[in-house]
């Protein structure tokens, strides 16, 4: 079976990946340490994070 692509470069550092894998159960206070005092918006998903480097479409607040 072949391996599915990522969407997006680094994509395993962003939240939809994370979110998707238990990050949020498996370690939520590291959760919320990214997405507390959020400055952007991902374009894609609609999560938001305090890094445009956690979002695959990162637009500011």
């Amino acid at each position: 079976m072949k391996k599915p692509e990522m969407p997006c470069a680094m994509h395993d550092d962003h939240l939809c990946y994370l979110v998707n894998m238990g990050y949020v159960e498996n370690s939520l206070n590291d959760y919320k340490a990214l997405v507390k005092d959020a400055q952007f918006v991902c374009m894609k998903c609609g999560r938001s994070a305090n890094s445009n480097e956690n979002l695959c479409r990162p637009v500011k607040i």
